[in-house]
């Protein structure tokens, strides 16, 4: 890449979502890494306290739907004030939102301005995948382009300007939906851009998706055993993979499953592992779970795998995937993602990572956001609900057997995005007509 090919990338350390979803673009961002515009060196202490205050909170309400009784009513009650609107029948959606406004009007008051100013100290473009950030550039006067990247399959009021017309931001957008959105929220089109989602390059490739060819053949030989789905599509697979197929069996069928940024769902993990407890002993299946960068829930496996008995599987049939900070998380994540085959997480971000071919089982969403992602995953028919978990042991292997999941991993491969990291640089650098069209695909 040229050099002259940087921009500013920048996220919020809120959650995963917005992080993961900024760094496949490390190879563009100037400086080489992702600024998180609620930490970074020299951040006002108003500032801080500002970020802070919503961040604990939405920690807290996402644990605090597990409470009985009260739990999920409090839930429900602070989503709706992030609420996304039904989508048909389509109408003029440009009102603002009390999330919108409340955001807007701390900016006014020089929230973010600090920051900017020293974004402007280089004149190169931003890309960020939260809409404060955005907000922040347009209103305190940074002058270069500022692309809007879209995290979910869906978005409320609040991703959109107070004005949209008089905005200059432009929007780097993962499905049809949201585009479709954007407009009913008063965006116009040519500031939209049907790029797909960010995926990571160690899991792609080239542009050729050579990595990504393997990986998902490799993936088919463990998910269906019977070849039912295999043979089916055997024609389109040699045809997109370039090779002929079946390649050689891609290693011990393994599961991953992963908890929110918040760690919530932590205990669906440990009831997945006291079902499939057997399935381990016997070497029928291998399990990632996913614990980031909480060392909470990290102690949290490690000890009920060894009230489990498992404790001789630790590292072997089962591994904890932690780190210390994000950027290390999700580098150990995409290197154990290639050798996985089934992904079960509750519909994030990680909804879009079935472009890489791997079948997601849908935990219970949380959030007006993942409600959407989910029925997205359902329609493109790359992600399944799951069914009772301490009966996992049982479903699990007879999808396996029957080629559901394998019918999801090729549905997802097929129906989904994969070239959203690649067309998002051309698109900021000034090159549109050579990003890759993948419009049939992303129709939601």
């Amino acid at each position: 890449m040229s050099e002259n090919k940087k921009a500013w990338v920048v996220a919020v350390d809120m959650g995963y979502g917005h992080q993961r979803a900024a760094y496949p673009l490390n190879d563009i961002a100037f400086g080489g890494t992702v600024i998180n515009a609620n930490k970074y060196e020299g951040i006002p202490k108003e500032d801080t306290k500002i970020w802070q205050q919503s961040q604990k909170f939405y920690n807290f309400i996402s644990r605090f739907k597990n409470v009985p009784l009260v739990g999920k009513f409090a839930f429900d009650l602070f989503d709706k004030f992030q609420a996304i609107p039904k989508f048909y029948p389509r109408r003029d959606l440009s009102g603002k939102n009390l999330q919108l406004l409340s955001s807007i009007s701390l900016i006014k008051k020089g929230w973010g301005k600090h920051f900017i100013e020293k974004l402007k100290q280089e004149n190169i473009p931003l890309i960020t995948s939260f809409f404060i950030p955005a907000y922040m550039a347009e209103l305190h006067g940074f002058n270069q382009d500022i692309y809007l990247l879209v995290c979910d399959a869906d978005i409320s009021r609040a991703w959109a300007p107070i004005n949209p017309n008089l905005s200059k931001i432009k929007y780097l957008v993962p499905n049809t939906r949201v585009a479709e959105r954007l407009k009913l929220y008063g965006v116009s089109e040519n500031k939209i851009f049907l790029t797909g989602f960010p995926l990571p390059t160690e899991n792609l490739g080239t542009e050729n998706l050579d990595i990504l060819k393997d990986d998902f053949c490799k993936r088919l030989v463990n998910l269906d055993p019977n070849r039912r789905h295999v043979n089916k599509y055997k024609e389109n697979i040699i045809k997109e993979l370039g090779k002929e197929f079946p390649c050689h069996k891609g290693g011990d069928l393994t599961l991953m499953f992963a908890v929110g940024g918040a760690g919530a769902q932590r205990e669906l993990g440990v009831t997945i592992l006291k079902s499939l407890k057997e399935k381990i002993k016997e070497k029928k299946i291998k399990i990632n779970l996913i614990a980031g960068i909480h060392n909470d829930v990290n102690k949290f496996f490690k000890e009920n795998i060894k009230k489990l008995g498992l404790g001789s599987e630790l590292g072997e049939g089962i591994k904890i995937i932690f780190a210390d900070n994000k950027e290390d998380y999700f580098k150990k994540f995409n290197v154990a993602l290639r050798k996985t085959d089934i992904l079960w997480t509750k519909p994030s971000e990680l909804s879009f990572y079935v472009g890489l071919g791997v079948p997601i089982i849908v935990a219970p969403p949380i959030g007006s956001q993942e409600k959407f992602n989910k029925k997205w995953l359902t329609i493109i028919g790359a992600g399944i609900p799951q069914e009772n978990p301490e009966y996992t042991n049982e479903w699990l292997f007879d999808w396996l057997e029957g080629g559901v999941l394998a019918e999801a991993a090729i549905s997802g491969y097929f129906e989904a995005a994969k070239y959203g990291t690649f067309n998002i640089e051309k698109i900021v650098f000034g090159e549109p007509e050579k990003a890759k069209s993948e419009k049939e695909s992303l129709q939601y």
